[in-house]
């Protein structure tokens, strides 16, 4: 195996970060809904409130980053591959098939990936924070007697950002399994950590090191 340096610095603290911001989100949330006890509801109010202040600065910057340095690209769908990708995952990952799509610098995501990922920057996380600012800044009654929300317009708002809670908590189940589906059970979680991914030796790409990236198109920004 050789190694290639697939995920830059910045990439690497966004993703770390997003994740606890996300888990945290949802123990708080969920028990803003009464379903786990915690840390107490008024706390858990004022912990989700703050959270999610933080991972708007984050979704600011991972946007920034995305656009400056061109990795938006790589959420952008393709079907080449596709009906492939999914034999793989129905099928040939329980016989230990090889992946049919090599992940490389400029090339991260397979074909599904892309799909999902696309779906969650484009669809579900733009939801959950339109329905988050808008049920925190809701107040009821309103002063003045100006009503721009009615309380059943809060429930609906209610009701669709936990359902973009439980897509979410969908996706990070996925996202666990198949983070130990690599050459080995760890190795995704290392590349994530690291940087580097392990490929086989008669992969024929570039091998990029962090020092070739930084400055380049896509390069670093720490």
């Amino acid at each position: 195996m050789k190694r290639i340096y697939v995920y830059r610095l910045f990439e690497r603290f966004w993703h770390w970060t997003q994740a606890l911001l996300i888990i945290f989100l949802g123990l708080t949330g969920f028990e803003i809904h009464s379903e786990i006890r915690f840390f107490g509801f008024e706390n858990a109010v004022h912990y989700h409130n703050s959270a999610a202040i933080a991972f708007l600065v984050l979704i600011a910057f991972a946007i920034f980053w995305h656009f400056a340095t061109g990795e938006w690209k790589q959420y952008v769908p393709t079907l080449e591959n596709i009906r492939e990708q999914a034999q793989y995952y129905a099928l040939g990952i329980f016989k230990n098939e090889p992946h049919p799509t090599e992940k490389t610098a400029l090339s991260k995501l397979n074909p599904l990936q892309r799909i999902v990922y696309a779906g969650l920057k484009v669809v579900v996380i733009p939801t959950m924070v339109t329905s988050g600012l808008l049920y925190m800044f809701f107040r009821y009654p309103q002063r003045y007697s100006v009503a721009q929300l009615n309380i059943k317009g809060l429930e609906n708002i209610a009701v669709v950002h936990t359902v973009g809670a439980f897509a979410l908590v969908a996706f990070l189940m996925a996202h666990l399994y198949l983070m130990t589906t690599g050459h080995t059970v760890t190795s995704n979680l290392k590349a994530m950590i690291t940087g580097y991914e392990e490929v086989p030796e008669d992969r024929g790409e570039k091998t990029f090191t962090a020092a070739e990236l930084v400055g380049a198109p896509g390069g670093e920004l720490s």
